[in-house]
């Protein structure tokens, strides 16, 4: 069965019906399954997006590219200064 990738913005809309459907004397398992999605998918989705407008989910995913980003930066320039080390000490 092929996977399927739901953005932010949509996730945070099914969050949103689902508590509708909660409200409504729905289990979290119904709820979840008519969004078309598991139980667990559910709880994780409420875990991360819980409570987050479309904007805030937005900037959080910004964020976190861009934190994966200077990551890869840091490790770059670690790599860069062993080298110079290793290099000044003549072990090249």
């Amino acid at each position: 069965m092929p996977r399927k990738f739901y953005t932010p913005e949509q996730i945070i809309n099914s969050l949103r019906e689902a508590e509708v459907l909660l409200s409504q004397g729905n289990t979290a398992g119904q709820a979840a399954r008519h969004l078309g999605i598991t139980e667990q998918t559910y709880y994780r989705w409420r875990k991360e997006y819980g409570g987050m407008r479309i904007n805030q989910a937005k900037r959080f995913k910004e964020l976190e590219k861009e934190n994966v980003r200077l990551k890869r930066l840091v490790a770059d320039q670690a790599l860069d200064n062993a080298i110079l080390k290793d290099v000044a000490q003549g072990n090249l």
